[in-house]
Parts: C-alpha cells; structure tokens; sequence
C-alpha cells in the first residue's frame, strides 16, 4: 500500500550499526517543518541493524512520524534499494540520504524551500562535512574531460591561481561557499523532485555501488532539470568503511574505479571515452614510475592499469550493444510505483 506522505526520506542500509542510530536520531532531533515518513531498505545487513531496526527502541525514536522498512534477503546494491523506496512513496519530494551521515538543524527545510523557488529545479544537495569539521568536496566537473584529467592528475593545476582553480576543477580546489547550479551533486544527502524521477527514471540498476549517483545527476541535467548547491544546508557524512569490510582496501578501490569507468562508458561517446582512457593511463604511468623511484607501493597503480587497458580494449576493438551502453541521452526505465 503506497503511503501518501509530503517528503519521504530514503535511507538504504547495510550494517550501519551506530551511524544508522545515529543518523535517524539526527532526523527526528532536525526535522523538516510539514510531514514526512522515513523508509529504510537494509540490504541483508550482517551485524545487528536489522534487529535494531525491528526493535521497541527504534519505533521509540521514530514514533513521530511514518516509520517504514523494507527488509531485502540479500544485498541488491545502493540503486536497486533505492529504487524500490522509489516505488513505495509517492511523495513529492525524495531525500536520499546514507545511513553514516547526520542532518544538521534547518538543513532538510533549507534544501526544501530552494527546490521550491524554480520550477526547473530538479534535485539540490546540501555541504557536507567530514566528522573533524572538515569540507567534504561533493561538487565535481561532470562529465570529465582528458584536460581535468591532466591537470588534476599530473598536479599541472599548481600553474594557477587559486581562484580560478577552483572555478575550473570545482571538487578540493573549491571552497563549497556560495550556492550555485552545478552538474554533479553527491548521491550521501539528495533532495529531488518526484517528477525529476517520473521523467528520467530511477538509479541504473546496472551500478550495484559507485558511480551510480553520478550518472544519475548527468541524466538529470541532460533531460532539462538544474542541480542546485546549497551551503547553507550542512550535513555531517562519516564515510563508514563499509566497502573496505566487506572487500579489503585494493577491492573497494578497483571498484570505485571500475564504477567511474562504467559511468563514463554508458553516458559519453566512444571517442571521448577513448581520450579520456588514454590520459587515465598516462597519469597512471607517471604516478607509477615516480612510486617505483620512491619505493612507495605500486599495487593499486597497477590494478588500475589493467583496468583501464581492459576498458581501452573494449571501446577500441567491440561494438557496444544496449546491455552495455546508454544511448546518449536515453531515459532510464522509471521504477513502478507499489499498487495502491
């Protein structure tokens, strides 16, 4: 049964322990100022979140407001959790938000009232900070380009200015204070718009983690929606080592690199990925003999090395087919709403 609710808050699980407690706790302490309902999707978590989350204490926390969870038997990744929340609500308004971070007072009314002063606002994120206080970067350059690549990866950006480094690279070289429409917000805290997903669809459920929210917010763009940046609107993201538990550190790095890569693959032109590749693997290179001189290790250079040659192989020498590839521009199959 769809629950008709003003904002629905989507947090998608997987042994989120403390952080998930705490990030619920931030919700109810910061609350948005009309109704809203909480869904929660936990991916088959191992440690006690499940239990927690079906517990007395936790209805306690949450009895203010709708509290919903949808427990999936196995882990079916960040896009396809999030989209059967999609499917669950009908609310006007979504916010994505990770089980490690926590909401900070006025953020959600905030992010709110920006997504309402433009009809072509689709989505807006807030600024995030790490647990010291710290600037998370969360706007990036999307799509990326070889010169970013270069600039970024060679440390060529040294050769300018500080301000116009950051207006050029956005992501560490930016200071994230002004509010401003950009092309990439971070997929950890997410205000959209309902009809931004009836149009261009849900995450592609093609990305089981990394590179999801990054395709999403390219689609959105390209399909006539603004993402907004709101410094005004904080919120704290933990980044809990999540990925690392479950793979170690080399796998969880191949596949935030293998994820980007995907992204670039199904929303980019094949020449464009070509020399996007091609200057990945030159940096890569560079990075690796100056590593090798120092004696610093080289195993993740060289995973990604391979990875990126394997991705090279493929644009070069097969033709992509519909599995694989987005047409560019294509609209993503949008998840079916729950029958009422």
């Amino acid at each position: 049964m769809v629950v008709e609710s003003k904002l629905s808050i989507v947090i998608v699980n997987w042994n989120g322990g403390e952080l998930l407690e705490r990030c619920l706790g931030s919700i109810i302490a910061h609350p948005p100022a009309f109704d809203y309902e909480i869904i929660v999707v936990d991916n088959a978590s191992s440690d006690q979140s499940l239990n927690w989350l079906r517990s007395a204490e936790a209805k306690a926390l949450c009895s203010s407001t709708s509290f919903r969870l949808i427990a999936n038997s196995e882990n079916l990744g960040f896009s396809k959790a999030n989209n059967q929340a999609f499917a669950a609500s009908d609310s006007p308004l979504v916010f994505l938000l990770n089980p490690d971070t926590e909401v900070q007072p006025q953020a959600i009314d905030r992010l709110i009232a920006d997504i309402r002063s433009a009809g072509n606002i689709g989505a807006c994120g807030p600024r995030l900070l790490n647990t010291d206080g710290s600037l998370q970067p969360t706007v990036w350059r999307n799509p990326p380009a070889a010169w970013e690549i270069l600039l970024s990866g060679l440390k060529l950006y040294r050769l300018l200015p500080a301000r116009l480094r950051g207006e050029l690279l956005l992501g560490g070289h930016w200071d994230h204070a002004r509010r401003r429409f950009v092309n990439r917000l971070s997929g950890a805290a997410l205000l959209i718009k309902r009809e931004v997903i009836d149009q261009v669809g849900g995450l592609d459920e093609r990305f089981f983690m990394y590179g999801e929210d990054v395709e999403w917010c390219l689609r959105i763009v390209r399909n006539g929606w603004l993402l907004l940046f709101e410094p005004e609107a904080v919120v704290i993201h933990h980044l809990s080592q999540s990925a690392i538990e479950r793979w170690g550190q080399l796998e969880a790095s191949r596949r935030v690199a293998d994820g980007w890569l995907r992204y670039q693959r199904q929303t980019l032109s094949r020449p464009r990925v070509i020399v996007n590749l091609l200057a990945s693997m030159f940096v890569a290179s560079v990075s690796l003999v100056r590593r090798s001189i120092t004696g610093d290790s080289t195993i993740e250079l060289k995973m990604k090395l391979r990875l990126f040659g394997d991705y090279l192989k493929r644009e070069l020498w097969f033709n992509r087919d519909e599995s694989e590839a987005h047409k560019l521009g294509e609209k993503q199959k949008a998840p079916k709403k729950t029958p009422t």
